[in-house]
């Protein structure tokens, strides 16, 4: 049974993402998983105890103070397989299709993949398991803290993955997701975590305690939920700043015709042409996706002229994708770059991506996986960039992160703290086909939107493109696999919500909370033991 309630928290967090599932998935996905860490087992004199008032709706009992750590472990792993086999199920499909690994070698990659993620809920359910065994079932409101922690630092561990992160799952429920405001993604996932402990706490509960937990969940998201329906009700940030018509290009260039010598000039006119049709229409500013142009733009003369050319013949900066080579130093680097020609036709700055993808940029630990060797043999590792850079858009200050790199809460921070007024996004999503990777994306971009209190303006190759304002409410959007240059207004704003102020402050105390439950129920259950021993021995 036990196995069988963490297969089941691990379905219901793969559904709580699109494009199969629903949000409201969410808030219960945690609950069999706590419910099986706490060791509970059905009693059956359960109409005796109501008799007595311990046990009011004669359902469960949680007598066991907990499961042992190594199944708490197991049960933990069972959960985070499923949730990120659910989720980056389509990681295997880009080695094979674009990586020519073979389809069992690709399988494999991914399910190591979704193996290394799923430990991090498998040490939540083994700190949870031991703060049950150690204080009982209280301890279950802990999990958020624990969770959170987990999660924090699986955003950060050898570079970090910090991919759908459970607080995401809410960014389309905007009443909820203003929290994001105050205390970012890992603040709703605390609240998410929070929901399912206290389900999880009064099923394992009766009579006043089992209220006091199903009260205690509606209470705060009710609370949360009016809280954030006055925030965007009052929607000052949708009429501050200053206006800013932008023109987003979705070219929507095959992969495979991308490098293709062949293809080139059809893909360079095609954005020329959708630029000057941006323009007809009112954009003062034009965005390209990530590795738009055919050519580096750098290392192309005739390519490099005709994007200053255009520039300055419409009088409107453009920002777009190029790989640039660095042969300043010994060594030649490779960058994934974003450049920004002025109006004047001038390079206004260069934006090197701070975090690449791993598999698809570079290739961690390769003398260990020899087995994906015909990827290895055909990536060229790219170099990463060191600092965030400030991007001129006439007087204002914009900032752009690169495809996967927008998932990092605090790389976005630092844009604002930096002085950006203007959140920009480019990414080339057509490696991922129809799964359900370009969705997951732009929600985890549009959850920088509420974060950081700033319109958000994503150009993607194939979609999906659009923009998003301060609230998260998707202004413009485009459909994956389509050509279409959406031209919609945004606004460049300066103020700074609680979050730009105090970070991740909810993952610090998250992790500060579990270090400090951890000690406190070892030294509770030494000096236990210590009694115990010195305790004289029973005479017979």
């Amino acid at each position: 049974m036990e196995y069988g309630l963490a297969l089941l928290s691990g379905v219901l967090l793969a559904l709580s993402f699109p494009k199969f599932g629903h949000p409201a998935f969410a808030w219960i996905a945690l609950a069999p998983l706590l419910i099986a860490l706490a060791g509970w087992r059905r009693v059956p004199n359960a109409g005796a105890r109501a008799l007595n008032g311990a046990d009011e709706l004669g359902l469960m009992s949680a007598e066991g103070q907990g499961v042992t750590s190594q199944r708490a472990f197991t049960l933990g792993l069972i959960t985070g397989i499923v949730y990120f086999v659910g989720t980056t199920y389509w990681t295997g499909e880009v080695l094979q299709q674009f990586g020519g690994v073979p389809m069992a070698l690709a399988l494999l990659a991914m399910l190591l993949l979704a193996l290394y993620l799923a430990l991090f809920p498998a040490l939540t359910a083994l700190m949870v398991a031991y703060l049950v065994r150690g204080t009982g079932r209280r301890a279950l409101f802990l999990a958020p803290a624990v969770w959170v922690a987990t999660e924090y630092l699986r955003g950060y561990l050898l570079g970090g993955f910090p991919w759908v992160p459970l607080g995401n799952s809410q960014v389309t429920v905007l009443p909820v997701a203003q929290l994001a405001s105050v205390f970012g993604v890992y603040g709703l996932s605390a609240l998410v975590a929070f929901v399912s402990a206290s389900l999880a706490y009064a099923a394992l509960s009766a009579g006043r305690a089992r209220l006091v937990g199903f009260g205690a969940a509606a209470l705060v998201v009710a609370a949360v939920a009016v809280w954030g329906v006055l925030r965007m009700s009052d929607g000052s940030l949708t009429r501050e700043g200053t206006p800013l018509r932008v023109g987003l290009i979705q070219g929507n260039i095959a992969q495979a015709d991308k490098w293709n010598p062949q293809q080139a000039r059809r893909i360079f006119t095609t954005y020329i042409a959708m630029t000057r049709d941006a323009v007809r229409r009112g954009a003062e500013f034009v965005i390209w996706p990530e590795s738009s142009t055919p050519f580096m733009f750098e290392e192309d003369d005739v390519g490099e002229t005709a994007v200053r050319d255009l520039a300055r013949e419409l009088r409107v900066p453009i920002l777009f994708g190029s790989d640039q080579v660095d042969r300043s130093g010994e060594v030649i680097r490779l960058y994934n770059a974003a450049f920004l020609i002025t109006p004047e036709g001038e390079t206004g700055g260069v934006y090197r991506k701070i975090h690449l993808v791993p598999f698809g940029e570079y290739i961690p630990f390769k003398n260990l996986l020899y087995f994906v060797s015909p990827l290895v043999e055909r990536l060229a590792d790219f170099a990463p960039g060191t600092s965030m850079v400030m991007l001129p858009v006439g007087s204002h200050q914009v900032n752009t992160a690169i495809c996967y790199e927008v998932v990092y809460p605090s790389l976005i921070r630092e844009a604002v703290l930096g002085g950006s007024q203007l959140l920009t996004t480019i990414t080339n999503d057509g490696w991922y086909g129809y799964s359900s990777a370009p969705y997951q994306h732009f929600e985890l971009a549009s959850m920088r939107a509420i974060e950081q209190g700033r319109y958000l303006v994503r150009a993607a190759n194939t979609g999906i493109t659009g923009i998003v304002d301060p609230y998260g409410q998707v202004v413009q959007r485009s459909a994956i696999f389509e050509q279409v240059g959406l031209v919609g207004d945004a606004r460049v704003l300066t103020g700074r919500t609680v979050y730009a102020a105090i970070g991740d402050v909810v993952a610090y105390a998250s992790i500060v909370l579990t270090a400090v439950a951890l000690v406190g129920v070892r030294r509770v259950r030494g000096s236990m033991r210590s009694r115990l021993a010195a305790a004289p021995a029973p005479r017979l």
